[in-house]
């Protein structure tokens, strides 16, 4: 269990998830969190990774750092994705276990598993077959990840553990028109469409995949839970158990920013994995359920766009 007081440092703090690991880690009264920014030091770069951790010595970190994108991204840039984000974190891993970290979480991404995995997805069927090719340079990295986790609790006997989110949203999310992943990138897409009049929003693919989607907030709540609830070499998956077809979410995003237009679908463009849902009934049996509501997410999520207008610029 961690202590009010102790050294906790969040990687990734400005990102939405880490973002809102602090907001829930200073909402339940823990007040000693470390952070630092991508100018201060390179998590990707070895040497200034270990002197951090030689320097501070942390007792709990959350691992949230990642370089992260939509399926466009993903396919543009493998190699980057594959490259930064396992030297992220074999970096920050290695140098918590070096300078005796007490506990370690590490957050990964459902699309760890295989791209026809059984519905909904159990921890248990990671590298049971082949992943979905259009992410698969960023599932290699994080299945990488949680693996060496797992390996250093085996052979060094660490408590380091894993969780592994749904699709997420909500606050600090990145709003790019290439880079984001599909809820934002929605969000934005109809804000603009509805601001410039357009009659019409052309989206990618057929509407059919489904998928599941959590408020990042929630998923933090989870973080924290699982730091001082959870020891084990699986990972634990986060998600509501609820799913909807990008067709309907994309009829819901419309709905709450107010777009009125017509929705069109360009079918030359991947869907990506047909379905992901999460089984999440670990995460229910260790005591621990969702709490915010698909709709009054995205209400949420869109009144965080509106206020923030130079985050769509990123």
């Amino acid at each position: 269990m961690m202590e009010y007081n102790s050294k906790i440092y969040v990687a990734g703090h400005r990102g939405m998830v880490g973002s809102a690991i602090v907001r829930e880690l200073e909402r339940q009264g823990y007040e000693n969190i470390i952070t630092r920014t991508h100018s201060e030091f390179d998590l990707v770069n070895q040497a200034d990774v270990n002197d951090f951790f030689a320097a501070e010595k942390p007792e709990y970190v959350f691992l949230a750092a990642a370089k992260v994108g939509g399926i466009e991204a993903n396919q543009s840039a493998l190699a980057d994705f594959m490259y930064v984000n396992m030297m992220l974190e074999m970096n920050v891993i290695n140098a918590a276990w070096r300078n005796g970290c007490k506990k370690l979480e590490f957050l990964g991404s459902s699309c760890i598993y295989p791209r026809m995995a059984p519905q909904p997805m159990p921890e248990s069927c990671l590298l049971t077959s082949e992943l979905e090719k259009t992410n698969e340079a960023y599932a290699l990295a994080k299945i990488s990840g949680l693996k060496y986790c797992e390996f250093l609790n085996r052979q060094y006997g660490t408590d380091y553990i894993s969780v592994m989110p749904t699709n997420l949203y909500g606050p600090n999310d990145n709003y790019h028109p290439t880079h984001s992943h599909v809820l934002p990138a929605l969000i934005r897409r109809f804000h603009e469409a509805k601001e410039s009049g357009a009659s019409t929003v052309t989206c990618w693919g057929d509407g059919s995949p489904l998928r599941e989607f959590l408020y990042v907030d929630d998923l933090a709540n989870l973080c924290v839970f699982l730091m001082n609830n959870y020891s084990g070499n699986e990972t634990v998956n986060a998600g509501t158990g609820k799913e909807l077809t990008i067709k309907q979410l994309t009829e819901l995003v419309a709905k709450v920013v107010g777009y009125e237009g017509e929705i069109k679908w360009d079918t030359t463009k991947p869907n990506g994995t047909p379905r992901k849902l999460l089984d999440v009934s670990k995460a229910t049996a260790l005591g621990w359920r969702y709490k915010t509501e698909l709709e009054d997410g995205i209400r949420l999520a869109y009144d965080d766009f509106l206020s923030n207008p130079i985050r769509a610029e990123r």
